[in-house]
């Protein structure tokens, strides 16, 4: 029965964590629910403040594409994908509107987040004001500079870029320079936070990756944040930020669709083998590449470079570490970036930006050592063009590492497909828990509750936090979804999905977990689509089991708490609440009183109140398009402040 199926509950939490069970028959388990949403429902009312104080700030507005913008987004190699333009447009609109912008673009690597910051960027220095890109390490500064230089060259822009890389020297120049407006873009490291760098006239602040940057970065970071347009690019979002942000606390782009032609990482967990190595490293050179070769240990990162060099006499090999001279690790990288080596040993540093399309192996020494979103990020710099690409995850023998540990490298390996990194951040909370995500007491709740459950509580306490805190904010519908009552949908035809028509068990479960949880008539109108195209032509019972859905959505959404379909009538149940007394009940009584008296028939069966709707005489349209129809005309007379229109018109549609 689909009305139960929202009692079940995958539960997900801290791996090895067994959940403490309520008995049956106490409050213990609704007061735990209700603790919990109350203590969110403070968390998400700080997020949409910040939300509603910018909307309600007086931000700068940015002009309306310049013929020179128009022509660089021309200029750009790759054809955009639709996500891709989609979200240069979202950020278009931010910018042309009148207050600050606070975007989170969120795509897999390698998707093309960087070429929608260039255009927010060029943008911003077409109305005459300065960039900031803040980024985690002094190489993604140093890529990104020549990702923008090499795109705005033919332009009058002036970049510059500050890290530890340049002297005292001339990190007193650029910020003298930057105070006095001569550069219009500047990218940097934690350095751009520090108290000695002023613009004159500072538009908009792109930050990449922020989850890497301390607490004190991101205390600086809040301060500049409410005055300035802000865009964040992030590849594996964290989990709370990514909830808030689908659910309308901040505005969201998601790039999903990958750039023709490239193809998923082939990823292979192994014990350190030096033969697969060699044998990895050599097909990779022999075919024009080069190799990445991944080892966190500072301390003897030169004798593994050594090593390396004695095994493969005829390949030139390199390493690069975060602790090495300014200039030599500069040098170093050039040297890669330029195909004057053909291996790079390094530590993590390489993990976050890195664009080098020639470089197709990576192999990660002690795999096992990296967190699930280092890994996956560090297999992010590999499969950047048409070629195809290998990941190489080397580890102790199996049978001796922890069971979270080897659930994380088998994730990698499962996830392999482009655009995973939702499955994978999804994965990466499961098994390491969500203390540091969500704070002590929250990770306390989902240990309790699950992961599931936990997100259920949250959405609900936004949407009612929306509703009735910040209604103004959210009146027009900006991401928030009206709340909905839940309705259960009792019918006496067949409905459902036959295991003639979908074979597996889970999948079954996963189409009614999935049918359960839709909120759109095109959202249904979607999974219809892709069932035919899946698994064919639609049964009677499952075409039925769609009418079901569609009729629970339109009555959920006029706070009816049951709907039953039968062959000769339809019952609308109303719920047993202060609901009576609303103005919307009234305008449903107003709408009942004008119509045809027969074949309608208003009851009261305990506390709650029933109407019962005959089909019409000669009725042969369906019971289910009967029902909708009439429960529409309802609802278009409980939110119109007028006389609605007579059901019989309906009827004469529907009927013979």
């Amino acid at each position: 029965n689909l009305n139960y199926l929202k009692k079940i509950q995958k539960y997900s939490s801290k791996e090895g964590h067994t959940p403490k069970l309520t008995r049956l028959g106490t409050s213990e388990w609704d007061k735990l629910k209700s603790r919990a949403k109350n203590r969110v429902k403070d968390i998400a009312r700080d997020l949409i403040s910040l939300y509603s104080k910018r909307k309600h700030e007086q931000g700068f507005v940015f002009q309306r594409d310049s013929l020179w913008q128009k022509e660089l987004e021309a200029s750009f190699m790759y054809e955009d994908t639709f996500d891709q333009a989609k979200a240069t447009l979202d950020v278009k609109r931010d910018m042309e509107a009148p207050f600050p912008m606070d975007r989170l673009v969120c795509g897999d690597v390698g998707f093309g987040k960087t070429e929608v910051a260039v255009r927010a960027a060029f943008k911003a220095v077409m109305s005459g004001k300065q960039v900031a890109i803040l980024v985690p390490t002094t190489i993604l500064a140093l890529q990104h500079y020549n990702t923008f230089l090499d795109r705005t060259s033919k332009y009058a822009t002036n970049i510059q870029v500050i890290s530890r890389l340049k002297t005292k020297k001339e990190q007193s120049r650029i910020l003298e320079e930057l105070n006095a407006g001569a550069i219009d873009i500047i990218i940097g490291t934690h350095r751009l936070l520090s108290r000695d760098v002023r613009f004159k006239d500072l538009g908009l602040l792109i930050i990449d990756e922020e989850h890497r940057f301390g607490v004190a970065a991101k205390e600086r970071l809040r301060l500049l944040k409410e005055t300035v347009d802000t865009l964040t690019l992030t590849a594996t979002p964290i989990p709370r930020t990514l909830h808030f942000s689908l659910m309308g606390a901040r505005d969201l782009s998601i790039i999903a669709t990958a750039p023709r032609n490239r193809l998923p990482i082939i990823t292979e967990i192994a014990r350190y083998d030096e033969r697969l190595i060699k044998e990895a490293i050599r097909k990779e050179v022999h075919r024009g590449g080069q190799v990445y070769f991944v080892h966190d240990r500072v301390s003897n990162i030169e004798e593994v470079t050594a090593h390396l060099r004695v095994t493969l006499p005829e390949l030139r090999i390199d390493f690069a570490h975060g602790q090495m001279h300014a200039h030599k690790l500069e040098n170093v990288m050039l040297d890669f970036l330029e195909k004057r080596s053909d291996v790079l040993v390094c530590t993590k540093i390489i993990e976050s930006g890195l664009d080098i399309p020639n470089v197709n192996t990576i192999i990660v020494n002690r795999a096992d050592r990296f967190g699930l979103a280092e890994l996956y990020q560090l297999r992010g710099r590999v499969g950047r063009s048409n070629v195809q690409a290998y990941a190489f995850l080397l580890t102790p023998p199996i049978s001796l590492l922890p069971r979270t540990t080897l659930q994380k490298l088998q994730a990698l390996e499962e996830y392999t497909e482009l655009g995973s990194g939702f499955n994978l951040a999804m994965r990466d909370l499961e098994i390491r828990g969500a203390g540091n995500l969500l704070g002590g007491e929250q990770s306390g709740f989902i240990e309790t509750m699950g992961f599931e459950m936990y997100t259920k509580i949250l959405e609900e306490a936004v949407t009612e936090l929306k509703e009735q805190e910040f209604q103004d904010l959210f009146e027009v519908g900006t991401s928030g979804k009206r709340s909905m009552t839940e309705t259960a949908v009792e019918i006496e035809y067949d409905a459902l999905i036959p295991d003639t028509y979908v074979a597996n068990d889970a999948e079954r479960l996963a189409i009614y977990r999935r049918l359960y949880a839709l909120t759109s008539r095109a959202q249904l109108d979607e999974i219809g689509n892709e069932l035919e195209d899946r698994f064919g032509i639609l049964p009677r019972e499952v075409e039925n089991l769609l009418w079901a859905i569609r009729i629970r959505m339109a009555a959920s959404s006029l706070g009816l708490s049951k709907v039953r379909i039968g062959h000769t009538q339809f019952e609308i149940e109303f719920p047993p609440t202060s609901f009576y007394e609303g103005e919307s009940f009234q305008r449903i009584m107003s709408f009942i009183s004008h119509q045809p008296k027969h074949g309608l028939r208003l009851k009261q069966s305990g506390n709650l109140l029933v109407l019962s709707v005959k089909y019409p005489q000669g009725f042969t349209s369906g019971a289910f398009a009967f029902a909708e129809a009439f429960i529409h005309e309802i609802e278009s007379a409980s939110t119109a402040n007028q006389e609605a229109i007579a059901v019989h018109s309906t009827a004469e549609k529907l009927g013979g």
